[in-house]
């Protein structure tokens, strides 16, 4: 089978996704900045793209191989297509939200697509885990892109100027929506059950898995820490690093291209060295940054930034945590897909990004609350919680794949 086609469907897609969805960031920023809202209240928007992932993740899995999953895909598309001119025209905090919604509703749609066809389109578990992590790498692209390219837009004398942004995106989606019109998606695969409410039972059923438990609690976690980060990074380099709005949204990239590049390096990795073994020695790389880089910002007196070489040196090494957080979501949502039934990967799938997308939500609004709170200079320092669940799930993942295998998690030699 020829899968080529598919591929670059599933790869652009994720990248214009990624612009969209990680840009939460950048327009919680602007919310504060621009429509004067406050942190907890601009920590918001977070819920509004997760909740509308997580709701329609959950009902879509077991309807979605019965639609199409290309169907699906173009559906989404032409939802957030419209979201992006609404954004563009309504310029206001309330516009924002819906736009969110939109992205969270078609993202829900698109990712379980993808995480259902990756395992169509993988022969083996080192190749669904190789190609899982090179697509979640590319999304980073995508999202180092989208933290590029918004500030591009800002201007000093035209508060709007930025909106001019959701015009280019509109078209981005315009073309990502003719490519996937026009690939050749011919791939056979088989509903799980005989009817929608069928599928839906056993969808709920997969729950009762301790494999899907642990890896709930994991998802949750790892989001948690993921996307708090993400999202309060810029204001963070802006109300903590004191750095100029635009400046703090540019140094944001960093953690988006040290996620890419641990990704990337990741998904050639796993074919030799145990997933176990790099996610545990992540775990404690991104702890020991957290430990040891964050108390720097004490230290920081405020400065005139007239260029990049006047930023201080901890907005340039705190980012690369991403380069240690950068795995471990790929590699544990890999070895949970790949130890279900492939007629089961949709529904599965579902449940995964429902899980991932609740602790994204919570993640950001507890960090607003303690930006609130406690300080941005404290704010990062919960991350270590969710860090030790995680390292706790690793164990339970081992015990699983060595009581399912009879082996430890190490790979053949190549």
């Amino acid at each position: 089978m020829n899968t080529r086609s598919i591929k670059i469907s599933l790869y652009l897609n994720y990248f214009v996704f990624a612009i969209l969805l990680n840009s939460v960031g950048i327009l919680i920023q602007k919310s504060i900045n621009t429509y004067q809202v406050k942190p907890v209240e601009a920590s918001s928007l977070e819920a509004f793209k997760d909740l509308s992932i997580a709701f329609v993740s959950f009902l879509v899995g077991s309807f979605l191989p019965r639609l199409g999953f290309k169907r699906g895909m173009l559906l989404a598309l032409a939802l957030v297509f419209f979201g992006c001119l609404g954004m563009y025209f309504g310029n206001s905090f309330t516009a924002v939200r819906i736009l969110f919604a939109c992205v969270g509703i078609s993202f829900a749609v698109i990712k379980v697509s993808v995480y259902s066809m990756i395992g169509l389109i993988t022969a083996n578990d080192r190749e669904h885990k190789s190609l899982l992590s090179s697509i979640e790498s590319f999304f980073m692209i995508g999202i180092a892109t989208g933290f590029v390219i918004f500030p591009m837009f800002y201007s000093d004398t035209n508060p709007n100027a930025w909106l001019r942004i959701y015009l280019l995106l509109a078209v981005l989606i315009a073309i990502s929506f003719a490519i996937l019109f026009f690939a050749d998606f011919k791939i056979k695969y088989e509903a799980p059950g005989l009817s929608v409410k069928k599928d839906f039972i056993e969808m709920i059923k997969l729950i009762k898995r301790p494999l899907v438990l642990v890896f709930a609690v994991a998802a949750f976690m790892y989001v948690m820490t993921e996307q708090g980060i993400m999202s309060w990074l810029p204001t963070f380099n802006e109300k903590v690093l004191q750095l100029p709005e635009k400046t703090s949204v540019y140094m944001a990239v960093i953690l988006m291209l040290s996620i890419a590049l641990g990704r990337y390096i990741s998904s050639i990795l796993v074919k030799r060295i145990s997933w176990i073994v790099i996610l545990g020695v992540c775990l404690l790389g991104a702890a020991l940054m957290v430990v040891f880089i964050l108390p720097q910002t004490r230290n920081i007196q405020p400065g005139e930034i007239n260029s990049f070489s006047d930023v201080p040196v901890i907005a340039f090494v705190f980012p690369l945590i991403g380069f240690f957080l950068a795995p471990i979501y790929p590699l544990i949502n890999s070895f949970v897909l790949s130890s279900t039934e492939k007629m089961f990967h949709s529904p599965m799938a579902s449940l995964l990004t429902f899980f991932s997308a609740i602790g994204g939500t919570l993640g950001s609004r507890l960090v607003g609350y303690l930006f609130e709170r406690a300080g941005g200079g404290s704010a990062f320092y919960f991350s270590l919680i969710p860090m030790t669940v995680l390292m706790i799930c690793l164990f339970f993942f081992y015990q699983f794949q060595k009581k399912t295998t009879g082996v430890s998690a190490m790979p053949a030699s190549a």
